[in-house]
C-alpha cells in the first residue's frame, strides 16, 4: 500500500498542496489556492486605512482558507484516504510576523485592531522598518555584538526585529496587546497542532538565534528601547525546533476541515527558499543550491562554522539537523532582464516578439546565444538592487561599460545576464576563501528555463550546473519534512535521497568559455573595489546627489 506526505507551500501570493508518495517523492497531485486579499499594500481590507509606501501585509485568515481549499482539492486529486497521509510538512516566505494573543488570535481580527496596520501580519517584504534595522545596526555594532557577524554585519529590515522595534515605537498600544509575536509558519503550525514552537530556520536566519548563544540579550534589547528588553523572553517563545522534527499533531477540528486523519504528525516548517534545497536533492556539504528567480537566494550546508564576507546568515541545523547552513545571496537577477527588457527594448523587437509568436526574453536570448564570450566588450555590475553578498549595501546601483555606437540590445542583454553570473562567482569565492569549497551549482526557479542563463552560469563560474529534477522543489522539501515527521525514515538526509530524483539536466562548463570569462571577471572584481568598497565610490556620490535633488524644491 502507498504512503503519502502533504507538502504546503506558502508563498506571496498563494498557497500550494502537493501530495507525494514517500517511495520516490512522486507528485501525484498538486492544487493551488489564492489568498484572497493578495498582498496588501495600499489599503487595509474593509477600512478606509490607506498604507504608506514600503509597507506590505498579509491577512492570515488568508493563509487558512486558502490552506483548506489547497489541501481538500489535491488529496481529491490524488484520490487517497485520509489515513494514507503519514505526516505534512510546511515552507513560508520569511520573515513574515504576527502579533497575536497569548492563545494565538491574531491581533488584527479583533475589533481593536482591523483598522491598525500594526495590527496586521507584516510580509517579508515590509520594507518600512528600515529606520528600525538601521539603529539595529549601529547599535550592535558599536557593542561588537557576536550575532552580528553571522549576518554579515548587518541585518535586513525584513526581519523579526527591525519589524517588533517598529510595532513597538510606532504603535505602543499594540505591542502591549502582541503577548505573542509568531512568524507566519509557525503560528499556521500552531493553529492546525494546538502547539507553538519556533522552526529553527526562522528564528536563525530572520530572528537572529543561535544554538549555542541564544538570542541577543536583553541588555542589547534594551539600549534599543527599554520596552524591548523582554522580546525574547516574552513574545518570542517556544522550543526552537529543526526542520523534520515534530511539533505535534493534527487537531480533530483540522482534521475535519482539511479532510484528513486527526492525529497526522505535523513537521516544524522552513523558509521556501531553504525547502528548496531539500527538493533539489541537496542533502550534505559541497553543493550550493541557487533558488533563481527575480532575486536569488545561495544556500551551503558545511560540517563546521565559520564566518564569510556579507553572509545572510549561518544557522546550525538550519536546513539538515547536525550541518551548519549558510545563506548568500544577489538582490536583482530576473528583475534586472525584466527591467531592461520594459525599460529598454524598442517597438521593433516588440513587433518581430508578437510575429514569431515567441516572448521578448526568447528573442533577446536567442540573439545573445549567438554572442561568444568577451565579443561585446561589456562589463556589467548587478547591483540594480543593491548588492546582497558580500557588501551588504542597498545603496549601491548597477552600472554598465564598454557601450559604442555599434553595440547591440542582444549585447546589453548578455552583459547584463553574465554580471549576475559574475556576481554569483564572487559568492562562490568567497565561501571558498572562508574555507567552504564548493564543487557543483544546483538550481531551481524560473530562470532555469533559460538555457543561455545556465550556460553563462556554467561558463563563468567553471562548475557544473544541475537543474533541479521538480519545478516545484519548495514544496517537495516541505512533503519530504512531512514524511520524516511521520516516521518514512529516520533522518532527513535519508528522505532526501530516497524522495528525490537525480538531476533534470546538467550543464556543464566549456574551458575556452571559462578562460575568457575568469578574464572579465578580474575586471568585475577590480570594479566591485572602486564602485561597491570604495566610500568614494562614484555610484555612491550619485545616490547622495539623486537624494538631495528629489528632497530639493522644484523652481519653474
Amino acid at each position: 500500500m502507498s504512503r503519502y506526505s502533504i507538502g504546503l507551500d506558502f508563498g506571496t501570493e498563494s498557497v500550494r498542496a502537493v501530495v507525494v508518495d514517500v517511495a520516490d517523492g512522486t507528485v501525484v497531485a498538486s492544487a493551488v489556492s489564492v489568498y484572497p486579499e493578495g498582498v496588501i499594500d495600499r489599503q487595509l481590507p474593509g477600512s478606509a486605512v490607506r498604507l504608506p509606501g514600503e509597507w506590505a501585509l498579509q491577512s492570515s485568515t488568508d493563509w487558512l482558507t486558502s490552506m483548506e481549499a489547497a489541501v481538500r482539492e489535491a488529496v481529491a486529486g490524488a484520490g487517497i484516504e485520509p489515513h494514507d497521509v503519514l505526516g505534512i510538512g510546511i515552507d513560508f516566505t520569511a520573515c513574515t510576523v504576527l502579533p497575536t494573543t497569548a492563545d494565538g488570535v491574531p491581533l488584527h481580527t479583533l475589533p481593536a485592531g482591523r483598522d491598525n496596520p500594526h495590527a496586521w501580519p507584516k510580509l517579508w517584504k515590509h520594507h518600512a522598518a528600515q529606520p528600525q534595522a538601521d539603529r539595529v545596526n549601529a547599535a550592535a555594532g558599536d557593542r561588537n555584538e557576536r550575532w552580528l557577524a553571522r549576518y554579515g554585519g548587518r541585518i535586513s529590515s525584513e526581519w523579526l526585529l527591525p519589524k517588533a522595534l517598529e510595532i513597538l515605537e510606532a504603535a505602543p498600544q499594540t505591542y502591549a496587546a502582541a503577548e505573542r509575536i509568531v512568524e507566519g509558519a509557525d503560528w499556521v503550525v500552531w493553529q492546525v497542532t494546538g502547539r507553538l514552537a519556533r522552526n529553527a530556520c526562522a528564528a536563525g536566519y530572520k530572528g537572529t538565534w543561535h544554538a549555542t548563544d541564544g538570542y541577543p540579550s536583553e541588555a542589547f534589547l534594551a539600549t534599543l528601547q527599554p520596552g524591548l528588553a523582554d522580546l525574547y523572553t516574552t513574545r518570542i517563545v517556544g522550543p526552537v525546533l529543526a526542520p523534520g522534527s515534530v511539533v505535534g499533531e493534527l487537531t480533530p477540528a483540522w482534521a475535519e476541515r482539511l479532510g484528513l486523519a486527526a492525529g497526522t504528525p505535523v513537521a516544524a516548517p522552513i523558509i521556501d527558499a531553504h525547502a528548496a534545497v531539500l527538493g533539489g536533492g541537496i542533502a550534505g556539504p559541497g553543493a550550493m543550491f541557487i533558488m533563481m528567480g527575480s532575486s536569488s537566494c545561495h544556500m551551503l550546508m558545511a560540517e563546521r562554522e565559520v564566518l564569510a564576507e556579507g553572509l545572510s546568515g549561518v544557522v546550525e541545523g538550519g536546513i539538515v539537523p547536525g550541518l551548519f547552513a549558510y545563506e548568500a545571496g544577489q538582490a536583482g537577477v530576473g528583475d534586472i532582464l525584466a527591467w531592461f527588457v520594459r525599460s529598454g527594448v524598442p517597438p521593433a523587437l516588440h513587433d518581430e516578439a508578437a510575429r514569431r509568436g515567441r516572448s521578448l526574453h526568447a528573442v533577446l536570448s536567442e540573439q545573445a546565444a549567438a554572442i561568444r564570450p568577451g565579443e561585446s566588450g561589456l562589463l556589467a555590475l548587478d547591483w540594480w538592487n543593491g548588492c546582497r553578498t558580500p557588501l551588504v549595501d542597498a545603496n549601491l546601483s548597477g552600472a554598465v561599460l564598454g557601450y559604442t555606437l555599434q553595440t547591440t540590445l542582444a549585447e546589453i542583454y548578455r552583459a547584463l545576464i553574465e554580471a549576475t553570473a559574475f556576481g554569483t562567482r564572487l559568492i562562490v569565492d568567497t565561501f571558498g576563501q572562508a574555507g567552504l569549497p564548493i564543487d557543483r551549482l544546483c538550481v531551481g526557479g524560473g530562470l532555469t528555463q533559460n538555457d543561455l542563463v545556465l550556460d553563462i552560469y556554467a561558463g563563468v563560474t567553471g562548475l557544473p550546473v544541475e537543474v533541479a529534477a521538480v519545478e516545484q522543489a519548495s514544496a517537495l522539501g516541505a512533503a519530504i519534512l512531512g514524511a520524516v515527521a511521520g516516521g518514512a525514515f529516520g533522518d532527513v538526509r535519508e528522505a532526501v535521497l530516497a524522495m528525490t530524483q537525480p538531476p533534470a539536466r546538467v550543464v556543464a562548463p566549456r574551458a575556452a568559455d571559462t578562460a575568457v570569462y575568469t578574464a572579465l571577471y578580474g575586471e568585475y572584481r577590480r570594479l566591485v573595489d572602486l564602485m561597491g568598497r570604495d566610500p568614494e565610490s562614484p555610484l555612491k556620490r550619485l545616490r547622495t546627489l539623486r537624494a538631495e535633488a528629489r528632497e530639493s524644491p522644484r523652481t519653474v
